[in-house]
């Protein structure tokens, strides 16, 4: 049998869900030219993205955790594609890439066209600002690394900016409004709590971190964490109170400033960075593509199965997705732990689209949340099916869990073995001999 003649699964988006699923199908099939495995995406590289508030308030290095797509594709037998997607004609069954250009505005592709046997769409989620002022203009969101460093050199440079001017530091001047209180704003809000200081304590002697520094944290539900159970949003928002954030519940956004945030009952909030971590939609393109059922906020509406709605050869998984939940009101939330539990779901899926058996039916199972505070603590709930119950965990023990959460991401990638090594020698992380990006 030749390669084209292979089925060709085509994964777009390599996000957690996309990569893991890109590198199990081709271990498993593309290893055994049983079919053929590309993975689409606009990035070179891939971070797990609950990391990205850590290199935001700059305590992780993102060269540390970078995994080049072209250098895993190589190791797991499927292709890559560096591109984005953009249309889709199902009646020829082949998606559109847009052309990719460099640094310098130069072409490096085309535009052009991709066929598929089975498109499974993995884009993620992106920020929803919910069309408010100035969002898009003055807000920082972090979907992406290249947000995230871009927001910790806005923080650096602030930080020097203050010290090396002539006058003391204004108010406002090195204030961070934090809009949204969720995972990832009340996850940097503790971070940035410690790593502004560290910056502070080098050498920036002008600065007051106690004085100049403030940060604030603003949420339009009743409480941090409105998702979460209350008895974790409870203990992280004290926790927080502790340390010195600013939380600001019931608090809704009316407008992002050049300087400050603007309430709804007309506060203003000086602030000379804000971050904007409220809400997720998937992307924009996605909306009504191809005549493929959205909803509101652009994810695909999916069946059990995870086939879209309207086409039995498209799938969806992850934060793209708007997948049912049967026996409860609401579908399966956007969260890290059910990307990846598609992504199981979705290998065995495959394996019964080769083998012509009936297709199964994916079932989400919460095993609870965890949210890292940084160096303070690390606080959550397990449930389920692996407790029986749910109970409330912090400390050491949280926060080996959530160390454990990223290990499991890594062992998906490059195996439990190299995974272990990884613990107790750091240089085992697969690398390419040549810088790839």
């Amino acid at each position: 049998m030749t390669e084209s003649s292979l089925r060709h699964i085509v994964i777009v988006g390599g996000g957690a869900a996309g990569l893991e699923l890109a590198t199990k199908l081709g271990d498993s099939l593309g290893r055994r030219q049983r079919a053929r495995v590309t993975l689409i995406d606009r990035s070179r590289t891939h971070i797990w993205k609950p990391l990205l508030h850590s290199i935001a308030a700059g305590s992780l290095r993102r060269s540390q955790h970078e995994l080049n797509y072209m250098a895993q594709g190589h190791w797991h037998h499927f292709r890559y594609r560096n591109g984005e997607m953009t249309g889709l004609d199902r009646a020829l069954k082949k998606i559109t890439l847009a052309p990719t250009v460099d640094d310098e505005g130069r072409e490096i592709s085309p535009e052009s066209h991709l066929s598929y046997d089975t498109l499974i769409i993995a884009v993620g989620s992106v920020t929803n600002d919910f069309g408010t002022p100035g969002a898009r203009q003055f807000a920082v969101p972090l979907e992406t690394p290249e947000q995230a460093s871009r927001f910790n050199r806005r923080l650096v440079n602030a930080c020097v900016r203050a010290q090396n001017q002539g006058s003391a530091v204004r108010p406002g001047q090195l204030y961070v409004a934090i809009i949204g209180a969720g995972a990832t704003g009340t996850e940097l809000a503790a971070e940035l709590h410690h790593t502004a200081r560290a910056i502070i304590a080098y050498g920036l002697d002008r600065i007051d971190p106690e004085h100049d520094l403030r940060i604030v944290l603003i949420e339009a539900a009743p409480r941090v964490l409105p998702a979460l159970p209350e008895r974790i949003s409870a203990s992280t928002q004290e926790l927080l109170v502790k340390l010195g954030v600013e939380v600001r519940t019931g608090a809704r956004v009316a407008e992002v400033l050049a300087d400050g945030v603007k309430l709804s009952d007309g506060e203003i909030i000086p602030s000379e960075l804000v971050v904007w971590s409220a809400g997720v939609q998937a992307p924009a393109f996605l909306a009504g593509i191809a005549g493929l059922e959205t909803n509101r906020i652009n994810q695909l509406a999916v069946r059990p199965t995870l086939q879209t709605t309207l086409d039995d050869d498209i799938f969806a998984i992850g934060d793209c997705a708007s997948c049912p939940r049967p026996g409860f009101p609401q579908n399966v939330p956007p969260r890290a732990q059910a990307a990846h539990q598609q992504s199981d779901f979705m290998v065995k899926q495959v394996g019964n689209l080769l083998a012509g058996r009936p297709l199964a039916e994916f079932t989400y199972h919460d095993f609870g949340s965890l949210v890292s505070l940084g160096k303070y603590s690390t606080i959550g709930n397990l449930m389920g099916a692996l407790v029986g119950r749910g109970f409330l965990i912090e400390g050491t023990f949280a926060r080996l869990m959530y160390r454990s959460l990223y290990k499991m991401h890594e062992a998906a990638l490059h195996g439990r073995t190299r995974t272990l090594l990884g613990l107790v020698a750091p240089g085992a992380r697969p690398a390419p001999t040549v810088k790839l990006h």
